[in-house]
């Protein structure tokens, strides 16, 4: 019996099938890394999960899951592996209001959980441009940040319980609700993060929050990251920590938008070099409070700072969204930022953290040193600037790997420097070993591998992924 044979006894015959080089499950989505694998196989439930992982245990096959597929990092890349698509394991178990909190399996489509918890007057907070097609076991498995970060936290702050399939096959249920929990070690924040190389995530418990009630969103220009900075500090403290979203697009960022979508405007007139989007919520009375006109405290709060910053020479330039209309074109501007970036050739594309103080630190002073290394290269960033994870794209003159290595390693050595760190939120994959093997604390890497050996003895979930070969 042939290995299609053997899955389709587990899931049915319907649910397993071959795939091309560069297919649907053949690809990862910059289509960097394309890759034949030996089947695809879509489990319904966790128990089918576990018979695959116990058929591919015995047989020493290696098991890539993939979930949306949104990854930027080469995360499931599967040349002879089998693909294990978790999209048809898609329930929304349950959704408690009393504890807000919601119970889904891991192939739910983000934007299928905003809409869900809506009709509840809640929200799941994680957000990102990909909402329409990442789910929720791939969002855990990379530990999935976004725009409102700042505010709810990384996925990982999220989630209070998992389902996971181990690479035997046992399933380890830690679907807990509970906010506190010291019974030993914390198996949930081992296996998020873990990008399917520990186990397979098949449910999970998410925390929810209230719906704001007011919101208010802005585009301004200012004189520097520094007077960002300055400005995000002074709205937290006048609307009792409201942002949500803090985001950073430069001029250069812009005019590629501009450019990508000629139908589309920039956000003002003139051309800055610092631009910024900030995005307020509430639910608390006195920022939901309208005047008159029907404008919320909130919104009247933002203008008030915005023009106090404007008299002071902070801000250049602001414009308020009056409606749901502007607010979505300013989402869309910023949430555009993937199409825009990484579908260019070349391109050199860095996801790194650095302390919010040091971000301009970093920014002005990688342009000096990437013109040094390759006169004419263009970085085309965007930033969370509220959390300090800035997405340091390059689209490099030069068509030399060796040119595209040398950025990568000078943009490590800064950001190690500034007391950063090489990975913010789009994980290793295996796009990021060279800077595992050359950046990593060694001992920390002999710790992951112990780990990976300890629960995966024959290296068969997701191999050859986040942890270098050579440690």
């Amino acid at each position: 019996m042939d290995l299609i044979d053997k899955l389709g006894q587990i899931t049915g015959p319907s649910h397993v099938f071959s795939e091309i080089k560069g297919g649907k499950y053949g690809s990862d989505w910059t289509g960097v890394y394309q890759f034949s694998p030996l089947a695809v196989v879509r489990p319904a439930n966790t128990s089918e999960v576990s018979e695959i992982l116990k058929l591919a245990n015995r047989e020493k096959l290696s098991v890539v899951p993939m979930s949306g597929n949104t990854g930027l990092a080469g995360g499931t890349y599967a040349e002879g592996s089998i693909v294990l698509s978790l999209e048809r394991m898609n329930r929304i178990r349950e959704i408690r209001n009393s504890s807000r909190i919601a119970v889904v399996e891991a192939g739910v489509v983000l934007s299928s959980l905003h809409a869900a918890v809506d009709d509840h007057d809640l929200i799941f907070p994680m957000t990102f441009g990909a909402r329409g097609s990442a789910m929720i076991g791939g969002m855990l498995s990379t530990n999935a940040g976004g725009s409102n970060v700042l505010k709810y936290g990384n996925t990982r702050d999220l989630c209070l319980g998992l389902e996971v399939v181990l690479p035997t096959g046992e399933i380890m249920d830690i679907m807990s609700e509970l906010h506190k929990d010291n019974s030993g070690y914390n198996l949930k924040h081992l296996v998020i993060g873990a990008e399917g190389t520990l186990g397979i995530i098949t449910a999970a418990v998410l925390k929810l929050s209230p719906k704001p009630k007011a919101e208010a969103t802005a585009m301004l220009a200012t004189a520097s990251l520094d007077e960002a900075l300055h400005i995000l500090n002074r709205l937290q403290s006048a609307t009792d920590g409201s942002v949500q979203a803090f985001e950073y697009m430069p001029g250069a960022y812009i005019d590629a938008f501009c450019a990508h979508f000629p139908a589309k405007k920039a956000p003002f007139e003139v051309r800055y070099e610092t631009n910024i989007m900030v995005d307020l919520g509430s639910t608390m009375g006195a920022m939901c409070d309208t005047d008159a006109t029907g404008k919320t405290k909130l919104t009247e709060l933002l203008e008030e700072v915005l023009a106090e910053e404007y008299e002071g020479g902070a801000v250049l330039d602001a414009v308020v969204a009056q409606n749901e209309a502007q607010r979505q074109e300013m989402w869309e501007r910023r949430e555009a930022a993937a199409e825009v970036t990484i579908t260019r050739r070349p391109i050199v594309a860095n996801d790194i953290a650095v302390p919010l103080d040091r971000v301009s630190a970093f920014v002005s002073e990688m342009e000096q040193r990437l013109q040094t290394i390759d006169p004419g290269g263009k970085a085309v960033s965007v930033a969370h600037l509220g959390d300090g994870n800035i997405h340091y794209t390059v689209w490099p003159a030069s068509e030399d790997a060796q040119v595209h290595s040398n950025i990568v390693e000078e943009v490590e050595e800064l950001v190690l420097s500034l007391g950063g760190s090489f990975s913010a939120e789009h994980g290793i994959g295996l796009s990021k070993l060279p800077s595992m093997t050359r950046r990593k604390n060694q001992v920390a890497m002999q710790v992951m591998c112990q780990i990976k050996a300890t629960l995966d003895p024959n290296n068969i979930l997701n191999p050859q992924k986040v942890i270098p070969s050579k440690v």
